[in-house]
């Protein structure tokens, strides 16, 4: 694996002259082969030979002269390799002098490892320094411009050696004869060989030693994003053979140990199968379209084996766990799942699980992920959302023809509101042999998650952007809408609270453009306000009619963060991104460190202070609300769980911030926060690298027991005044006030904050979940 350094240094001199050399020798062996065929084979051709002779003679000459033509083919290609592959490493390599050239004019340094950082760091720039201001997304474009011009480089040097390995051959009598007439042409056919490989792999099915497996695991994963290899590893196993040898894989009735003894390695396989079909789906071939149709069709169809019977669709979701399925596909291939299980439910009058009974044999194990065992088709499918943004929105804003072969009726379904009310989810047994509903509620949430944020659920939190749209936005509405308007549909979802609560911090800056309003109703901004993400033009991002206008009214948001800071995950989640907002706010609308400011210059800064302790008060409160509904008073449990209701405080410590985006790292694939400003070395900074006060730790585990549990509410509920502070007190201490203005901004800040507190109590906050 070539690394940044070498390409940038590398020396292809050497290269470049062979190049030449073999050039001269291709021309060299085109004239010895003229010489062979017509003189040295032409005449034993017309030689009129007999007996032993000529049975030996004749055939010896016309191999010999073959092995010449063979020559000048292996000649050839070894030069188009190499003339190939020193243009690739060429063309690399000058796009790293050029970004290194440029990188210092763009205030931009580059180390000998490639990485990117400031040429001047913000801290030690000169008061007047007027040179370059990198942003985040300059770092971005640098780091992605290096990357590709590397990885060109290793593609080639990839493709190249394995094609001068295969024509040197093991053969040390015979020139190979192979031909390549670019490095293109050498890697196509290097695919094509690797897709035959896995595929006689496949072949063996369940029957396959443990190597085997490992064999056909490194092949996916050598080919992982090549989409010439990914069409013929799918077109030549069929979509029913794909089918066929997974459910294969999960039937325990046929004496494979494979999913006894190495379970690991069939996680790994369903992965990379999944990752490889995913691939494949982009293609627009002919064959791959049909292709696609094939899986639709065989959907409702049972896979036999020889003791189970899953149906198509069953087994095919549990291949879209992962990997970037193509966005049509995706929603194609869900209309047809919804359309066949309203059909084996008669139109919802049976339960999902019954659609999904297997007609003979015992159940199968269709998923070695984790978390269930893949009977359930809409689970893989609602994962397979989770990764794909743009079919996730597409998808909850949509609506799904029941019936396609009728063209004069209009039987409709709406998705977002199947999943999310109607559909009574089976039970699946999760990884330590319980039946639940979570895993199914759990997927759900993580398309949600893609179709509001535009992100995978789980993506890398690096260089993650807020790229939420007016489509991502309309699928939130629904959400806050739905979840908002009754507890029972969160507590009654068990594994989608975590999600709702990203998704709340995603939006977090309309929510609290929500809440500043004086009405409960009123689906219009206070005037002026300074939350809500606008452009510096003033728009919104959602589109002109939110301008001015709420994604939904203050009611309605009171209710959204009230119903989900019930949870535990929720109230967590939401409170660090709170925090952070409200930090980030502070940085845009209050007077900036070290400039002069009266008391109307503090208006914006005080609005934000109050909205933003005002929803952690509605939060505080409503936790605290449902652990008195879930705990008896006094006990351990009860007390535990008020114990950790500040320790929501770690989550934000450490979180990156730039870009408009600050992404918590505390849970799988990071939360997105926005930022109202871009800062570096502001208060948002400043709050995330205060140290993390945590109340449960501030006792004993007997004492804390020793408490009662209306004083340790107390307790916690001043501790969250305390952590609502925060905000307030980094601003006032951010680099660049006085003394004097520090201790004026903290204690007129922290009033405000202390007076929205009680705010909070005069909202209706949304009643606690009883459970039955």
């Amino acid at each position: 694996m070539l690394k940044f350094d070498q390409v940038l240094h590398a020396h292809l001199s050497g290269l470049k002259e062979a190049v030449t050399v073999w050039s001269e020798t291709v021309s060299k062996l085109e004239k010895t082969k003229e010489k062979a065929e017509t003189g040295l084979q032409g005449k034993a051709d017309k030689a009129d030979w007999k007996g032993e002779n000529a049975g030996v003679t004749q055939a010896f000459v016309r191999k010999t002269a073959k092995e010449f033509g063979d020559a000048l083919t292996e000649a050839s290609s070894i030069r188009n390799i190499l003339r190939d592959a020193e243009s690739e490493f060429t063309a690399a390599k000058t796009e790293l002098e050029k970004l290194v050239a440029e990188a210092p004019g763009k205030g931009i340094r580059i180390d000998q490892d490639g990485v990117v950082s400031y040429l001047i760091h913000p801290d030690r720039r000169a008061k007047d320094y007027d040179g370059p201001k990198p942003e985040q997304a300059d770092f971005e474009a640098m780091r992605s411009a290096i990357k590709a011009a590397v990885d060109r480089a290793n593609n080639a040097d990839d493709v190249a050696s394995r094609a001068l390995r295969g024509l040197v051959g093991s053969d040390k009598m015979n020139f190979s004869g192979t031909s390549y007439d670019s490095l293109k042409a050498a890697s196509k056919a290097q695919d094509a060989e690797d897709a035959h490989a896995a595929y006689e792999l496949y072949k063996k099915g369940d029957e396959a030693t443990p190597e085997e497996i490992d064999k056909l695991n490194a092949l996916f994963k050598a080919n992982q994003k090549d989409p010439y290899f990914a069409e013929k590893f799918a077109l030549e196993v069929g979509p029913k053979g794909s089918m066929e040898y997974w459910a294969d894989m999960g039937d325990p009735s046929d004496g494979s140990r494979l999913g006894v003894d190495h379970r690991d390695k069939l996680k790994e396989l369903q992965t990379n199968w999944s990752l490889t079909l995913a691939t494949a789906t982009h293609s627009t071939s002919p064959e791959m379209e049909q292709w696609k149709a094939d899986v639709i069709k065989a959907g409702s169809e049972p896979i036999q084996t020889r003791g189970t019977s899953p149906y198509g669709f069953q087994v095919m979701s549990n291949l879209m766990r992962v990997g970037d399925y193509d966005d049509k596909f995706l929603k194609d291939y869900g209309n047809g799942l919804v359309v066949t299980e309203r059909k084996m439910t008669h139109d919802g009058a049976l339960p999902a699980n019954r659609a999904w009974h297997q007609i003979t044999g015992g159940p199968s194990h269709l998923n070695w992920m984790g978390g269930d065992l893949g009977n359930d088709p809409m689970i893989g499918f609602m994962e397979g959302l989770g990764h794909n943004p743009k079919a996730s929105t597409d998808f909850f804003n949509s609506s799904i023809d029941l019936t396609p072969e009728n063209t004069k009726d209009d039987k409709k379904l709406d998705p977002f509101d199947y999943f999310t009310k109607d559909r009574d989810w089976p039970e699946e047994l999760n990884d330590k042999g319980d039946r639940t509903k979570e895993p199914g509620y759990n997927a759900l949430g993580h398309a949600l998650e893609s179709a509001t944020t535009g992100h995978p659920y789980d993506a890398d939190p690096e260089g993650l952007k807020d790229v939420r749209t007016k489509e991502n936005a309309e699928v939130m509405q629904k959400v806050v809408e739905r979840y908002g308007d009754d507890p029972k549909y969160m507590h009654q979802q068990p594994g989608i609270d975590d999600s709702l609560g990203k998704m709340g911090a995603a939006y977090i800056d309309e929510l609290n453009r929500s809440l500043e309003t004086d009405s409960d109703t009123t689906m219009e901004e206070k005037k002026n306000s300074p939350f809500g993400f606008n452009g510096t033009d003033g728009k919104s991002r959602f589109g002109s009619e939110f301008d001015t206008g709420l994604l939904w009214n203050r009611g309605d948001a009171v209710n959204f963060m009230g119903i989900v800071a019930q949870s535990e995950n929720g109230h967590s989640t939401l409170s660090a991104a709170e925090s952070l907002y409200t930090t980030s706010v502070l940085d845009q609308v209050g007077p900036k460190p070290g400039s002069t400011f009266d008391e109307r210059d503090l208006t914006d800064a005080r609005t934000t202070l109050r909205i933003g302790s005002e929803a952690q008060g509605i939060m505080d409160e409503s936790r605290m609300a449902q652990i008195d509904k879930d705990y008896e008073k006094d006990s351990e449990e009860h007390k535990k769980a008020v114990g950790r209701t500040t320790e929501w405080v770690k989550f934000g410590v450490g979180a990156a911030a730039a870009g408009g985006i600050a992404v918590l790292t505390g849970g799988a694939g990071g939360v997105l926060v926005p930022l109202a400003a871009e800062t570096v070395g502001g208060a948002v900074t400043t709050v995330i690298g205060m140290e993390a006060d945590d109340m449960a730790e501030k006792y004993e585990k007997d004492e804390l027991l020793k408490k009662k549990s209306d004083d340790l509410s107390d307790e916690a509920l001043a501790m969250g005044k305390e952590n609502s502070l925060r905000p307030g007190i980094a601003y006032a201490n951010a680099p660049g006030w006085s003394e004097k203005d520090r201790n004026y901004l903290d204690e007129t800040l922290v009033d405000y904050v202390r007076d929205a507190r009680l705010h909070a109590r005069d909202n209706s906050l949304p009643d606690p979940y009883e459970k039955k």
